[in-house]
């Protein structure tokens, strides 16, 4: 990106045309195309997207369109965002001909502000609030393609997969709640190919992050609110309790080791719940979370536990188990979602030095998948076991994956991952 930089706008379009053209029609080129940029290309291929036809969802309605921002997160860190990557919303007065888009975790554009000049030409080219941006919906692009690999990706003229968008130059990073790991949406910077700048990724991860930061402080501060509240209720109940939050995490502790987190029902209610780590527990409501009073310790899962793997959706992966005595659902890292993955095509189990081969391609990092495990097992409960890692037995263990392999956890570089996607490149370096 840096060499594209550097040389004349036209020339480095025309450079990455012939790269485009070459591995479309299925040949070689002298210069190949950047990692993220070629899977995303086999990614569109692969669904059948037209390179030359410029496709466009419809609009959300104006009711719609308000629905989705006032339920957003990334409403309240316009501001921020604002600040970071529009000039504090004098784009037009400093100069710089670009706008930043804010769109939801479905590519959906939220909002829009930046260079006048610019804003006119995205209106033409349907880059326009309620307007559909994910990749599967218009090819490789600074919105969509980085709610799937879940990495920042800067998409720089005919890095674009269809035509029409070869004029601009954009680069976009995912934005995902601190308080669950849920991806909340992306944000964008888009101008015309003179723009092009090696450093504009870094800004728009730095400002991505900066709002993750500025949710995080947010959370802290109503995890602060619920502590006093729960307070004098933890002082007078009798065993074991804990005061969460609604996404489970810890405000208070009597009579146990402290965690940082439960993992709750989806829809958690007052009443009787089997929690995972825990076992059955009783929900009370508090106000801004809830009393969770342990009953129970937790052994083996009971017979018709199903184990849900969720490694469809762009960008995101989520674990859900059910059984008799209810169901919860987890967003899972990607880390943690790539484990997940190897162990469900694993029925006989990994050992710590496979997983690590299976993970990171060194057999040699067995602490760091420990400690990982050890993560995914507080989770879990008593759905895995180990020596070797696997899920116990009675467990009914279904992956619900994209139907062309190439889409399962696009974002993962792990080895064992890489082969099951495509295994007629496992052997391929990036």
């Amino acid at each position: 990106m840096s060499r594209l930089a550097a040389m004349d706008a036209r020339e480095a379009a025309l450079l990455l045309k012939g790269v485009r053209e070459a591995r479309l029609g299925g040949g070689r080129s002298a210069l190949a195309p950047r990692a993220d940029i070629a899977e995303s290309w086999r990614r569109m291929l692969g669904a059948g997207v037209d390179p030359d036809r410029d496709h466009r969802a419809g609009l959300l309605t104006a009711e719609e369109l308000e629905r989705r921002r006032a339920a957003s997160p990334l409403r309240e860190l316009l501001p921020l965002l604002r600040q970071g990557l529009v000039a504090g919303g004098g784009a037009a007065a400093s100069g710089l001909r670009h706008v930043m888009v804010v769109a939801d975790a479905d590519g959906r554009v939220l909002w829009r502000e930046g260079h006048r000049a610019v804003l006119r030409m995205a209106d033409g080219h349907g880059f326009e609030p309620g307007a559909d941006w994910a990749e599967g919906t218009v090819g490789t692009n600074g919105v969509g393609t980085p709610l799937v690999t879940g990495r920042p990706v800067q998409v720089h003229s005919a890095e674009h997969f269809v035509a029409s968008h070869h004029a601009w130059t954009c680069a976009g990073a995912p934005v995902r709640d601190p308080r669950d790991g849920r991806l909340l949406g992306a944000v964008d910077v888009s101008g015309p190919l003179a723009t092009l700048h090696p450093a504009t990724p870094l800004l728009v991860d730095s400002v991505a992050r900066l709002a993750e930061a500025e949710l995080r402080n947010r959370h802290f501060a109503a995890l602060a609110r619920l502590r006093a509240v729960a307070a004098p209720v933890l002082c007078r109940v009798g065993g074991r309790a804990l005061a969460v939050d609604g996404h489970g995490w810890t405000a208070g502790v009597t009579g146990m080791a402290p965690v940082d987190r439960l993992t709750l029902p989806a829809s958690p209610a007052a009443g009787p719940v089997r929690l995972p780590s825990l076992g059955a527990c009783v929900l009370e409501p508090l106000p801004g979370g809830w009393l969770v009073r342990v009953v129970a310790d937790d052994g083996p899962p009971p017979a018709g536990t199903r184990v849900v793997l969720d490694v469809g959706g762009p960008g995101r992966a989520r674990v859900e188990v059910s059984g008799a005595a209810g169901g919860w659902s987890h967003e899972l890292s990607p880390r943690h979602a790539e484990l997940l993955y190897v162990l469900a095509r694993s029925p006989a189990g990994r050992s710590a030095a496979e997983l690590a081969g299976d993970v990171f391609g060194d057999p040699s990092r067995t602490v760091t998948v420990r400690a990982e495990m050890s993560r995914v097992r507080r989770t879990l409960g008593g759905v895995l076991a180990h020596r070797p890692y696997r899920f116990r037995e009675g467990v009914e263990v279904v992956v619900l994956a994209p139907p062309d392999p190439a889409g399962v956890l696009p974002g993962s570089t792990a080895p064992a991952v890489r082969a099951l996607r495509a295994p007629e490149r496992a052997a391929e370096g990036r």
